[in-house]
């Protein structure tokens, strides 16, 4: 597991008032951490650079959309 101390973690610009939302951490060397903003201390999911872009261009693209 990578070490996550030094991540500095941003929430997601569409999150509201009631909290339910995502940090991301982008400022790490070989990985991004994606974790729950209300429940930091539970961890965090880490993904490589490409699996992130990879996830991200599908979610831009429509293609998890229910």
């Amino acid at each position: 597991m990578p070490e996550l101390n030094g991540a500095r973690w941003r929430k997601s610009s569409h999150s509201h008032e009631q909290g339910q939302c995502v940090e991301l951490a982008l400022n790490l060397p070989d990985v991004s951490a994606v974790r729950d903003s209300k429940a930091p201390g539970l961890g965090a999911l880490v993904f490589t650079k490409a699996q992130l872009q990879a996830f991200l261009d599908n979610v831009k693209a429509g293609h998890l959309d229910r």
